[in-house]
């Protein structure tokens, strides 16, 4: 199997990597050159274009950032649907709005070109490691075809429904992340205003009912008040934007996820949209006149 991998970001170069370690031949290419040149280095085929990738390539995989870029990757001028082989298969695992993934797939099946839709969970951490939860939309034996590829990059793989489904899936798991984060930095935040050391009320309620892999990855750097990016604001501003959307189609109200964005955006705007989404603590820190570290 030949893989074409488009979009080299914070995700998408440990990805390469993993699947270059795993034997895999992966022609790649992103628009900063330094992203190629990196993955080339480890064993990569460098291409030119998305249009090289698409012709080299039995599976296409994006890895980008929001909607628009893959619409204009796969259905733009140039793009993987003019030049990829009748019978490829393309697998976005980029987060975008379902109705798109949906779009996408469409004009793709009338060239007799396959796709799944298949976001991922875990961030740079858990792409380093290859073991992203991957969550998919398409069909069965598509799915089946893949496995492979995702036994490399993730923990678990799950085929959740029909084209959209995964990015769906994307969107509930983000609306719940956001909200988590959100309740955790509350929470101590309030610890420490109430007199309780922060650090040592986590530590009393990380085994307990409230205990989750949020509060494990993201309660340390808030008690650190270290941001570095595993997963930025301005990616979940993004998602949460999509989430907003999709529910607007199809009449759900979601008051927290609209609470959440403007939280999110309130703390873009003091200029941390590229900070870990661990710093919406800062929102806190601002309400409360305090720190936990």
């Amino acid at each position: 199997m030949k893989v074409g991998f488009i979009g080299l970001g914070i995700m998408g170069k440990p990805m390469v990597k993993n699947l270059l370690s795993a034997g895999y031949s992966v022609s790649v290419y992103d628009i900063v050159s330094a992203a190629v040149e990196e993955v080339a280095a480890a064993g990569a085929v460098a291409c030119a274009s998305v249009a090289d990738v698409a012709q080299k390539s039995d599976v296409i995989i994006t890895m980008l950032p929001n909607s628009p870029h893959v619409e204009e990757v796969v259905l733009g001028e140039g793009g993987v649907i003019d030049n990829a082989k009748s019978g490829a298969l393309v697998v976005d695992m980029s987060s975008i709005a379902p109705d798109v993934a949906i779009k996408v797939a469409a004009a793709l099946k009338e060239k007799g070109i396959r796709m799944l839709d298949a976001p991922v969970s875990g961030g740079e951490p858990k792409a380093i490691e290859g073991t992203l939860a991957i969550m998919v939309g398409g069909e069965q034996s598509d799915f089946d075809e893949a496995m492979p590829l995702f036994d490399v990059l993730g923990s678990s793989a799950l085929l959740v429904g029909d084209i959209g489904s995964g990015n769906t899936c994307k969107l509930t798991n983000q609306m719940i992340v956001a909200i988590n984060i959100a309740a955790l930095a509350e929470g101590l935040y309030l610890a420490e205003k109430a007199g309780a050391d922060p650090e040592k009320v986590f530590n009393a309620i990380k085994g307990g009912l409230a205990g989750s892999t949020v509060m494990n990855a993201k309660a340390p750097m808030m008690l650190e008040g270290n941001y570095t990016p595993g997963f930025k604001i301005d990616l979940h501003i993004k998602d949460l934007n999509n989430a907003l959307i999709t529910a607007q189609s199809c009449g759900m109200p979601v008051p927290l996820t609209a609470m959440l964005m403007q939280f999110m955006q309130a703390i873009k705007l003091d200029g941390c949209g590229q900070s870990d989404h661990s710093s919406l603590a800062k929102f806190y820190e601002k309400l409360s006149g305090t720190t936990i570290y």
